[in-house]
C-alpha cells in the first residue's frame, strides 16, 4: 500500500462525529463527577480518575490524529482540521481542572497519590516538578482557546502557503521537495538553477514568512513572561527533561567540532575540482550516486532491521503492508516527512515525499525508526508513551546507521565513496546544522522587537558561515533559506534535540558494533518500549553513560572523526 489507510482510527467521517460528540459527553460527566473533589478522593478512587482522565486524553488524540492526517494530506482540508480543534478544545476544556487540581493538593496527599499509583508515578512526579509555572484555571482556560488562533494558526498558515508553493524549474512547477531534490544532481547547473529559482520564490513570499516566525516569537515570549520562564528556549528544555547546563554543553562541543565540517568540505572541494565551493553545491554528489526505487528501498531496509532484530523487521513489515505510509508527493500534500505516533487504538502513520534519491532511503529508514519506536511505547500506558525530544529521535536515528552499515558492505569503489559522503553530510545536517538552527534560533528570540527580514536574513548567514568556515562559500540568495524551515514555526527550539539524538546514537551504535555490551540488543529494546514513562538520563544510565557529564558528547563526536578517517582512506584509493 502507498497510502494511509486511516480506517485504522475511523472508518468513516459519520463515525468520526459520533465518537467525537460521544467524547464531549463523557468529558462533561468527568468534570461534573470531579472538579473541585480531587483532594476529597481516596487512592484507589484518585487511580480510577486518573484512568479516566487518560482514556479521555487518547480519545483526543485519536480524533486530532485523523483530522491532521486528512490535513497533511491535503492542505486544503485546513477547514476540516479547524473544526476538529474546536470540538477538542470542548473536551480540553472539561478536563483542564485536573491536573491543576492535583498540583494543589497538600504535599502529604500527592505523596499517597504518586506512591499508590506506581505505574504513573514519573508522570505526576513531573506535573508537580513543573507546577510553579501553572496559570489559574481561568487563565489556563483562556490560553485553551486563544491557542487555536496563535501559534498553532499561524503553523498552519505556513503549512498550507509552503505546501501550495510551485517552483518554475524547465517548464514545470514543481514543489519544494522536488526543487530541493535537484540540489543532489550531480550537473551543477542543475543545482545552481534550482537554488535560485527557489530563492526566488521564497523571497515572493518573504513578507509572510517573516510575519510569521516574528509572530512564533512574540507570542512564545508573551507565554514565558505569563508562566515565569527564565527564557525562550526553557519551556523546551522542560519539556525534553533536560537541563539548560546540558544543552549549552552540547552546543559548545558541537560548536568547538566545526573544523570536521570545514575539513570535510574541503576535501570534498578537491574531489569535485572546483575553486569554490558554494551552498548549492553541499550536496553534490562524488562518486556514482545510486537511486532507489521504493520497493527497492523497501527491501534494503526490511533486511537492515532483520539484521538487528526480528521485531524490527515485524514492525516496519506491519506498516509496509497495512497502509502506514503516504509515500509520494501530490499536490497540496504537506512537505517534508514524520511518524506521527497516533494512539495504541490504531498505529503509527508516516509522511514521505519520496523521489527515488539516496535520501529517501535513509528518510524512510529514519520515519519507520520512529514508527518502530512510537509502537513499541504502545506497552505502557498513553501518558506515558510519548517521549521527550532528546530520546524520541533516537531511534530514527539508530534506524539510519542500520540502514547505513547494511548497504555500505554491498558497494565497491565509487559508489562505496557516494555513500560515505553521503553518510557524512547526513550526519552534519542531524548535528551541525540543527546546532546552527539553535544558535539561530537563540539570537532570533532574544530579540525584543520585531525583527525586519533583512535582520533575519543576516542572523541566518552569520551563523551558517560559522559551521562552514572556509570551505563553503554562501551566496546572497542562501540569506533566505531560514524561511522554509518548519521548525521554526511549529517547534521553537526542537532542532538541537535532533543533534542531541545524534551524538547519543553514535556513541550507543559505537558501543553496539564494539561487542562489550553482550544484551544490547535487549536492553535497546527495553529502553524504546519503555517510551516517556522514566527520565531521559535513567534510560540512557543502563547502557553506562551519564548524560548530563559535559564530557559524554565527545563519544559521539569521536565517532564521526573515524568516520570522517574511513573516508578519507577509502577517497584517496579511488
Amino acid at each position: 500500500m502507498l497510502e494511509w489507510n486511516l480506517s485504522a482510527l475511523f472508518k468513516s467521517e459519520e463515525k468520526l462525529e459520533s465518537f467525537t460528540c460521544e467524547s464531549v459527553r463523557q468529558a462533561e460527566e468527568f468534570r461534573q463527577k470531579y472538579e473541585k473533589k480531587i483532594a476529597h478522593l481516596n487512592k484507589e478512587e484518585f487511580l480510577i480518575s486518573l484512568k479516566n482522565y487518560e482514556n479521555l486524553n487518547e480519545n483526543v488524540a485519536k480524533i486530532m490524529t485523523y483530522a491532521y492526517l486528512c490535513f497533511a494530506k491535503n492542505t486544503s482540508n485546513g477547514d476540516f482540521y479547524a473544526r476538529y480543534e474546536e470540538k477538542c478544545k470542548k473536551i480540553e476544556e472539561n478536563l483542564l481542572f485536573f491536573e491543576l487540581e492535583f498540583c494543589e493538593l497538600e504535599t502529604l496527599k500527592s505523596s499517597e497519590f504518586v506512591e499508590f499509583c506506581e505505574s504513573y508515578a514519573f508522570y505526576l512526579n513531573r506535573l508537580l516538578k513543573n507546577k510553579k509555572f501553572n496559570l489559574s484555571q481561568k487563565e489556563e482556560r483562556v490560553l485553551l482557546y486563544l491557542s487555536n488562533t496563535g501559534a498553532s494558526a499561524f503553523s498552519r498558515l505556513f503549512d498550507e502557503s509552503m505546501s501550495a508553493l510551485r517552483i518554475n524549474f524547465e517548464g514545470k512547477k514543481l514543489s519544494e521537495e522536488e526543487i530541493l531534490s535537484k540540489l543532489y544532481h550531480n550537473d551543477r547547473r542543475v543545482r545552481k538553477k534550482a537554488a535560485k529559482n527557489f530563492t526566488k520564490a521564497l523571497k515572493q513570499n518573504a513578507s509572510l514568512l517573516s510575519f510569521i516566525l516574528n509572530m512564533i516569537k512574540t507570542e512564545l515570549k508573551n507565554i514565558c513572561h505569563l508562566r515565569g520562564y527564565e527564557n525562550a528556549e526553557m519551556p523546551r528544555h522542560l519539556s525534553n527533561q533536560i537541563s539548560q547546563k546540558s544543552v549549552d554543553a552540547l552546543i559548545l562541543s558541537a560548536e568547538k567540532s566545526y573544523h570536521l565540517v570545514e575539513d570535510f568540505y574541503l576535501i570534498k572541494k578537491q574531489i569535485l575540482g572546483f575553486k569554490k565551493l558554494k551552498d548549492y553545491d553541499r550536496y553534490a554528489p562524488l562518486g556514482k550516486e545510486a537511486n532507489f526505487s521504493f520497493e527497492k528501498s523497501k527491501e534494503i531496509v526490511l533486511k537492515a532491521f532483520r539484521n538487528f532484530s526480528p521485531e524490527f523487521e515485524s514492525i516496519a513489515k506491519e506498516a509496509f503492508e497495512n497502509g502506514w505510509i503516504d509515500v509520494y508527493p501530490k499536490e497540496n500534500k504537506q512537505g517534508g516527512a514524520f511518524s506521527h505516533s497516533a494512539t495504541s487504538a490504531a498505529h503509527p502513520f508516516v509522511l514521505l515525499n519520496y523521489t527515488n534519491q539516496r535520501r529517501d532511503l535513509f528518510t524512510l529508514a529514519h520515519e519507520l525508526g520512529h514508527s518502530i519506536h512510537q509502537k513499541l511505547s504502545y506497552k505502557v500506558s498513553f501518558l506515558n508513551q510519548n517521549t521527550p525530544l532528546t530520546t524520541a529521535e533516537t531511534a530514527s536515528v539508530f534506524a539510519e546507521m542500520l540502514v547505513f552499515d547494511y548497504v555500505k558492505d554491498k558497494l565497491k569503489n565509487e559508489e562505496l565513496i557516494a555513500l560515505y559522503a553521503a553518510k557524512i553530510e547526513d550526519i552534519f545536517a542531524t548535528l551541525y546544522r540543527q546546532i546552527s538552527f539553535t544558535c539561530f534560533e537563540r539570537r532570533v528570540h532574544k530579540e525584543e522587537n520585531e525583527l525586519k527580514k533583512e535582520q533575519i536574513d543576516a542572523i541566518w548567514m552569520e551563523e551558517s558561515a560559522k559551521m562552514f568556515g572556509k570551505s563553503v562559500k554562501l551566496t546572497k540568495n542562501y540569506a533566505s533559506w531560514w524561511s522554509y524551515i518548519p521548525h521554526f514555526v511549529h517547534s521553537p527550539f526542537y532542532c538541537y534535540a535532533y543533534s542531541y539524538a545524534q551524538l547519543l546514537v553514535l556513541a550507543l551504535y559505537g558501543l553496539y558494533k564494539s561487542g562489550k555490551c553482550e544484551n544490547f540488543k535487549e536492553l535497546y529494546i527495553e529502553m524504546l518500549s519503555r517510551g516517556g514513562s522514566v527520565s531521559p538520563k535513567e534510560l540512557i544510565g543502563v547502557f553506562g553513560f551519564d548524560v548530563e557529564d559535559e564530557n559524554f558528547w565527545q563519544f559521539g563526536i569521536c565517532e564521526i572523526e573515524k568516520l570522517l578517517k574511513e573516508f578519507k582512506i577509502k577517497a584517496l584509493k579511488c
